[in-house]
């Protein structure tokens, strides 16, 4: 598989590579890493191809975006793709010292405390700071991010939030998408349910589904996705290793949607790595190709942290898979029947 090939995005005239860069990593979601490790990972993505780089304002509290901006900001713009995420608002906390010693999300990210701001002002304070952090002077996609029950674990407050961006953010994006700075505009998701409720109030170029669709699980097929085809909205998926644990097998310390493995779980992924050495390929070139086969995925963009991580992803792309490689998973109840795949069984 051509991990360059573009696809197009849903009904946009937006066209993505098979392939682009996560850029969570770079925010310290996993690992703490310092600054040259960064800037020569992204270095290796951009040598080995890699043209899509999606951040957020939430990675690092603005660390993931200043590293990728740093790197691409002197590259041809028209070769490069950028998305990133708006809904959060950030700025120096009250008391300092007191932030710095607080427990929180990122907590080696840099020092600025957040909001939630969904609002009209919110979205387009939020897209120009992305601008100053990227040093671009545009970005291409912009993402409604964690506007779920995952974030403000309360269904009241998602609701609000909704509403919020309903009646004033959705305008702001389009706003932006109408001055041609914004060429798509679309929404995070990262729990099953999400989509049915944004798609009920909202108007959506594209949904970037972090977890209900990848080799581990694919609940995303029952409703989430028919309801995208009907309306021609197109998906990326974001986190196609869920998390790492289907590019190292359950080794210790793999995680499954950012959380350890139950025993079943491990079980299951290790005995589909056992389906895919029984034809010589490896497991994480199988879960990087299997979401590019559903006709509404236009993009992935697994994440890296080092300077092996792209190339990897940009060789397990390309690695041939044997159309029986799809049914033997079928066949051992795997992956579901009606995944769409290449061969019998699909």
């Amino acid at each position: 598989m051509d991990p360059f090939s573009l696809r197009q995005l849903g009904r946009t005239d937006v066209k993505l590579p098979r392939l682009g860069f996560g850029g969570a990593g770079l925010g310290h979601v996993f690992a703490t890493i310092d600054d040259d490790d960064a800037a020569a990972t992204v270095r290796a993505a951009w040598n080995a191809g890699v043209r899509y780089y999606d951040t957020s304002p939430w990675y690092g509290r603005g660390l993931s975006e200043h590293r990728i901006g740093r790197e691409l900001y002197l590259k041809p713009r028209a070769e490069v793709i950028i998305s990133t995420k708006v809904g959060r608002l950030f700025g120096a906390p009250v008391d300092a010292e007191a932030f710095a010693k607080s427990e929180r999300s990122w907590p080696t990210g840099q020092q600025f405390q957040h909001r939630f701001d969904y609002s009209y002002d919110g979205i387009m304070r939020s897209y120009e700071d992305s601008l100053l952090r990227l040093g671009m002077n545009r970005v291409d996609l912009l993402v409604i991010h964690d506007l779920d029950r995952g974030s403000f674990q309360s269904d009241e407050l998602v609701s609000a939030y909704l509403n919020q961006l309903a009646t004033g953010g959705m305008r702001a994006l389009g706003d932006l998408k109408a001055a041609g700075v914004v060429k798509a505009v679309g929404a995070g998701v990262n729990r099953l349910g999400t989509i049915g409720p944004f798609l009920s109030v909202l108007d959506v170029d594209f949904f970037l589904v972090a977890l209900p669709y990848t080799l581990a699980e694919q609940p995303a097929l029952d409703e989430e996705f028919p309801l995208c085809e009907k309306r021609g909205v197109g998906i990326i998926v974001g986190a196609p290793l869920a998390s790492g644990i289907l590019a190292t097998g359950p080794v210790p310390g793999a995680k499954l949607n950012y959380r350890d493995p139950t025993p079943a779980e491990a079980d299951r992924i290790r005995r589909m790595e056992t389906v895919c050495a029984s034809y010589a390929v490896p497991l994480a070139a199988v879960a990087l190709q299997f979401p590019l086969h559903h006709p509404l995925v236009a993009s992935i963009i697994p994440g890296g942290f080092t300077p092996n991580h792209p190339t990897r992803n940009v060789e397990a792309v390309r690695t041939p898979i044997p159309d029986a490689l799809w049914t033997s998973l079928k066949d051992e109840r795997l992956l579901r029947r009606d995944a769409p795949t290449p061969g019998a069984g699909a």
